[in-house]
């Protein structure tokens, strides 16, 4: 019964270990899939994944930044953090989606109804409804320093665009113009 001991408690170990998460990133898709979510929310290349007790995780990859093709581009950044709950996804970051020409950060991501086949993508200013059949396997990830020019264009332009959006808002600006040149 002795020799048993140590062999028990190496097995529980390495079970922990695995259970933890995977260097190939297995476990990343495991945990979308539990969480009645779509494993091709996250890109081929996750090289690392940790995910905490009230579902905060983090989510890395190996050649980042990197844009997958869905039916728009999406970015992802190096490191992917945010919290996830059965169907959704909230306080998302690190993923950004291109829509008529410019970047959105994506916010949060929620599947209401299975049935549905609908994913919802949460970018601040709209929600944009995908099929989750796009996101049944996981997307290649193209590094943006393979990205044409034209691509690097855009890219720029989205990152001024985000910055600005971060800035104030138009409308007291429009207010504040509007009032001076009333004067």
């Amino acid at each position: 019964m002795r020799g048993w001991h140590p062999f028990l408690l190496s097995f529980f170990f390495l079970a922990c270990v695995c259970a933890a998460g995977s260097g190939d990133g297995g476990s990343a898709y495991e945990v979308l899939r539990s969480h009645g979510l779509p494993i091709g929310l996250l890109p081929k290349g996750v090289s690392e994944f940790r995910l905490d007790q009230e579902g905060r995780f983090e989510a890395r990859l190996d050649a980042a930044p990197c844009t997958a093709r869905f039916e728009s581009d999406v970015r992802y950044n190096a490191t992917i953090t945010g919290t996830i709950s059965p169907g959704q996804i909230a306080g998302l970051s690190g993923v950004s989606a291109l829509d008529l020409f410019l970047w959105f950060l994506v916010r949060a991501i929620r599947v209401d109804d299975q049935t549905s086949g609908i994913i919802h993508f949460d970018v601040g200013v709209v929600v944009k409804r995908l099929p989750l059949t796009l996101f049944e396997t996981p997307p290649d990830c193209v590094p943006v320093s393979s990205l044409s020019p034209d691509d690097h264009f855009l890219l720029e332009a989205s990152r001024i665009a985000a910055l600005v959006s971060k800035s104030q808002s138009g409308a007291p600006r429009y207010q504040l113009e509007t009032q001076e040149s009333s004067i």
